[in-house]
């Protein structure tokens, strides 16, 4: 793949896609939510290594990794992101919430096996 000057990363995802993290993108997460500034390390941590990957509202998925210490709490991290073709798709934003369970009603795809 030819670097790209506009995302930070590339980050592949579960199902082996490329997934663009941009600059424009990183602005809008640190923009909407102001704790995530310095937390750049866990939103790629949680695209390539999530425990969970949840349906969203129509073709996004979610990826979702619990970390028990985070710049605010313990928190599970968030990244929505799209595939849209086998070979290219992007982080859309990412979040940190406490409550796993209302992202769990949207459907589990998959799950990182415990060992």
């Amino acid at each position: 793949m030819t670097p790209n000057p506009s995302c930070i990363d590339v980050i592949e995802s579960i199902n082996n896609v490329p997934i663009r993290l941009t600059y424009r993108q990183w602005a809008h997460i640190t923009e909407n939510h102001d704790y995530m500034a310095g937390c750049l390390d866990l939103v790629i941590e949680t695209l390539s290594e999530p425990d969970l990957i949840v349906k969203g509202w129509t073709d996004e998925l979610l990826a979702v990794r619990h970390y028990p210490q985070t710049v605010i709490t313990e928190k599970h991290v968030v990244v929505i992101y799209k595939e849209i073709t086998e070979t290219d798709g992007f982080a859309v934003t990412a979040f940190m919430t406490s409550k796993l369970s209302k992202l769990l009603k949207r459907g589990v795809l998959w799950q990182r096996k415990v060992s």
